[in-house]
């Protein structure tokens, strides 16, 4: 007996709309049975994961927590953004992450290396050399796709720790600052090469997340209303039907992989020109793989991703609260968002298909269905 995957001819609109509240809410049980399995008492975790983030909603005296959530939202929401239009066009790109890091290291040359270059030009300069590096490294397995047709899951995932390596040399290296009492990381940054709070004086929250919502609508704009992203929709759905249409599927491949590895590079060097100030060897948690999740719980929609971001932002502050409140390891914060991409995807693989179990063919069967084939 095997277990197949069949196609429902039709899908249900409803259960489509409700996919991801039914992936949430199957995570919160999941998760409250993972906290019980843990000796903690799962009311308070969930608690500490996602109400107490939010006090500094009602609580002006906590208004630093809505920060942080920005904090965390932007590169999130930023990398997600560029990741669902590679996964709408069917292209798998998996190393947002290394993206992320080549993003941080091109933005954090002119700082590192001049640091006497002090004008206004230079965040401007930092913020396009992040995005053109974060879009050069994502052209590589874009490149090996088109030309070799290698398999661009495994060729993006594998440069993400080319890159993370490459950034750990430099940071402990020849960029590593003389007076950082031997710590890796390059010197701080001016006050030229420092991306500015969106509201000065009351928060850390930079404009990263101003970028990341401005992208979030004109990438929504893109694949809503232009021939691009029909063209994006057309070839992820029906490649064959794409080239009847006159399009390019290997255009088509280094457009989406450079529009998703500049969103990742802006990304990057928002983070390190933002909240971070300098480059070291920890600039990302896990930014570029938790976008994923971040991509199909939005729906692949620019503007769900938003809502998804900001959702996701919540586990990772509520993660630190638990950790410090009730003693939650961090190997638990990292399965909790483990289960919500699980649930997400069973969830839109359940709308899409229906379980059969098959039988295995009987020997009486083979001789006569090749009986049958001989005879046409």
């Amino acid at each position: 007996m095997r277990i197949e995957l069949v196609r429902r001819p039709q899908r249900s609109a409803l259960f489509s709309a409700l996919s991801p509240f039914i992936a949430l809410g199957l995570t919160l049980i999941a998760g409250a049975i993972m906290f019980s399995l843990l000796g903690k008492n799962p009311a308070e975790a969930l608690y500490y994961y996602f109400i107490d983030p939010l006090t500094g909603i009602w609580d002006p005296g906590n208004r630093w927590q809505l920060h942080e959530l920005a904090i965390k939202a932007a590169p999130l929401i930023l990398i997600a953004v560029g990741l669902s239009v590679c996964f709408l066009s069917n292209n798998w790109n998996i190393g947002a992450e290394g993206q992320f890091v080549a993003g941080a290291v091109a933005g954090s040359f002119i700082p590192v290396l001049f640091p006497e270059f002090q004008s206004w030009v230079v965040l401007p300069l930092m913020l396009l050399f992040g995005m053109a590096g974060g879009a050069a490294y994502a052209s590589i397995p874009a490149f090996f796709k088109v030309r070799f047709n290698t398999n661009e899951i495994l060729t993006s995932l594998m440069l993400v720790y080319v890159a993370q390596l490459f950034n750990d040399w430099l940071v402990r290296g020849i960029w590593r600052n003389p007076e950082g009492m031997s710590f890796p990381g390059t010197i701080r940054f001016n006050e030229y090469a420092i991306l500015p709070q969106i509201w000065p004086d009351s928060g850390r929250a930079h404009w990263g997340f101003v970028f990341a919502l401005v992208a979030a609508v004109l990438v929504w704009f893109m694949l809503s209303k232009t021939l691009k992203g029909f063209e994006v929709k057309v070839l992820g759905q029906s490649p064959r039907a794409g080239r009847f249409a006159g399009f390019s599927s290997g255009k088509l491949v280094f457009f989406v992989f450079l529009l998703s590895g500049a969103l990742a590079g802006l990304a990057g060097i928002s983070e390190v020109a933002g909240p971070i100030e300098h480059l070291n060897e920890k600039i990302s948690i896990g930014y570029g793989f938790t976008a994923i999740i971040v991509a199909f719980l939005g729906r692949l929609n620019p503007l769900g991703i938003v809502a998804a971001g900001i959702i996701l932002a919540l586990t990772y502050l509520g993660g630190e609260s638990a950790q410090i409140a009730i003693g939650v390891s961090d190997k638990a914060v990292r399965a909790f968002q483990g289960m919500l991409l699980f649930f997400v995807l069973a969830c839109d693989t359940l709308i899409h298909y229906r379980i059969r179990f098959a039988g295995a063919p009987t020997a009486t069967a083979e001789p006569a269905k090749a009986a049958e084939a001989q005879n046409a």
